[in-house]
């Protein structure tokens, strides 16, 4: 299409205003996006809301609302936080064309395979927080010391846990990613990890604290697959090394 931004070539040059121009058309694009997908969401936002209230008990799927305008509010920042995610894949994409030119194919190559490796765990993440954390964690709390509460879940506060969980397990599924990116640095090595397997356990469950989820099940539902990833995390380093290992001599004999 003629609107969109042109992407520059590899170490093709470009003034301060093309660069500026260029970064003004990706920017409406991305915003653009974003707007179309909370029309959508929108249009679809009883199906959206009916998939976010899924994790709770059936006679809780009516939220609680105290004001007059809040119901339409929060179905506004939910259709909003939907639009954001929709539009995702474009905002990257743009962000991705942009700096893009500045990174030789060999490098870009690789950059986007560990963006495709990290949306992969995303979506792991997200699934299993969906369908595993959330059921269990929002069980535990709407059923706390029933017998002392009346316990009638308000609708922003929900969606606002709800979003806090799995945003938070997305970046506990992130890990290998991290970790692969310190070994590529020479910051951490298998042996390493190996060697501090407690020590990283135990900062695995001060992450775990840390993340968004005030009782004990979300957290140690969280803990859970953090150990998981960590012990894969320990395999995938040992595969990157054994990886560069067999290329360094290669590279070595080609340049003799």
């Amino acid at each position: 299409m003629a609107g969109l931004p042109r992407r520059l070539g590899h170490a093709e040059e470009a003034t301060l205003g093309e660069h500026l121009e260029e970064l003004r058309g990706r920017l409406f694009v991305m915003l653009g996006s974003i707007a179309v997908g909370t029309v959508v969401a929108f249009v679809f936002n009883d199906h959206v809301l009916n998939w976010l209230n899924r994790p709770l008990p059936p006679y809780h799927h009516r939220l609680l609302t105290t004001g007059v305008a809040e119901p339409f509010t929060v179905t506004i920042t939910v259709c909003i936080y939907a639009g954001f995610v929709l539009a995702l894949p474009i905002v990257l994409w743009q962000l991705w064309l942009f700096f893009a030119p500045a990174l030789d194919p060999a490098a870009e190559r690789k950059v986007l395979g560990l963006a495709l490796f990290a949306l992969v765990l995303a979506a792991a993440g997200i699934a299993f927080g969906y369908w595993v954390l959330l059921p269990r964690a929002v069980h535990f709390l709407v059923h706390y010391d029933r017998q002392h509460f009346l316990i009638l879940p308000r609708a922003s506060s929900y969606y606002n846990f709800v979003v806090t969980v799995l945003v938070g397990i997305v970046l506990v599924f992130q890990t290998p990613l991290v970790v692969l990116g310190l070994v590529y640095l020479g910051v951490l090595s298998s042996r390493t990890l190996r060697r501090h397997r407690r020590m990283g356990y135990l900062v695995t469950a001060a992450v775990a604290l840390a993340l968004p989820g005030p009782d004990p099940v979300t957290t140690f539902l969280e803990l859970l697959p953090m150990w998981l990833l960590f012990e894969g995390s320990i395999r995938l380093a040992w595969l990157v090394e054994r990886r560069r290992a067999k290329v360094a001599p290669a590279s070595a004999t080609l340049g003799g």
